[in-house]
């Protein structure tokens, strides 16, 4: 029975989970808008332990959400897992940032989920996911136009996801758009993408992970 303790920090929600066989058993996050990361992580680290009345010894794994997202945000994230995995010698699991967003989304009565991530100015991180969660389109850094997506929304309904879909609501004229502006990535949705993970043994090396910031942005023209 796995116990892993998941960490997200991407975005300016400072999240961690504590999870057995992939389901959670103990949750603490601040969905606030300022990035609290620095002085909150450790502190909810041990708040989902003594939560579990377990200890940081009874730890399996330690998962962290790889990105894209905040540069700082990464960098605690990354860093306090790489320690502790140091520390308790266990395996360090990266998992999708936006994969698991995207796991957030009711996929009632919609054909494509694609998850988007608030970058700067016009500009966002997204993917494209089916309803079973299954990639259609890897990761990219994108400049938001209006005529983004548009394949996606010829096809059916899509749900944008994220906080990157306020700037897609205000752009996206069409019928098939559909808008979840407040979510937020999670650990929540890790525990099931970290237990496979962990289950086959898909794990970092710990010394050398650096997270995934996808810096490159890239305007996608129309097609004629």
């Amino acid at each position: 029975m796995a116990l892993i303790l998941c960490l997200e920090t991407t975005t300016t929600n400072c999240s961690v989970a504590l999870s057995r066989e992939g389901n959670v058993i103990a949750l603490k996050e601040d969905m606030g808008l300022n990035y609290s990361h620095a002085e909150r992580l450790h502190q909810y680290i041990d708040a989902v332990l003594a939560e579990a009345s377990l200890n940081k010894q009874d730890l399996d794994a330690v998962a962290v959400s790889k990105g894209p997202g905040s540069y700082t945000g990464l960098r605690i994230g990354v860093s306090s897992a790489k320690g502790l995995c140091f520390a308790l010698d266990i395996p360090l699991i990266a998992t999708n940032t936006l994969k698991a967003l995207a796991m957030q989304a009711d996929t009632t009565d919609v054909q494509t989920i694609i998850p988007v991530l608030d970058a700067r100015r016009m500009e966002v991180y997204s993917a494209i996911f089916d309803t079973e969660f299954k990639e259609l389109r890897g990761i990219e850094a994108q400049i938001i136009e209006e005529d983004s997506f548009q394949e996606q929304l010829t096809n059916g309904k899509c749900l944008f996801i994220g906080n990157g879909a306020e700037k897609l609501k205000g752009i996206l004229n069409h019928t098939n758009a559909h808008f979840a502006t407040e979510a937020l990535p999670s650990a929540r949705e890790m525990a099931h993408l970290a237990e496979a993970k962990h289950k086959i043994s898909d794990t970092e090396d710990v010394a050398y992970f650096e997270p995934f910031y996808l810096k490159d942005f890239l305007v996608t023209k129309s097609k004629k």
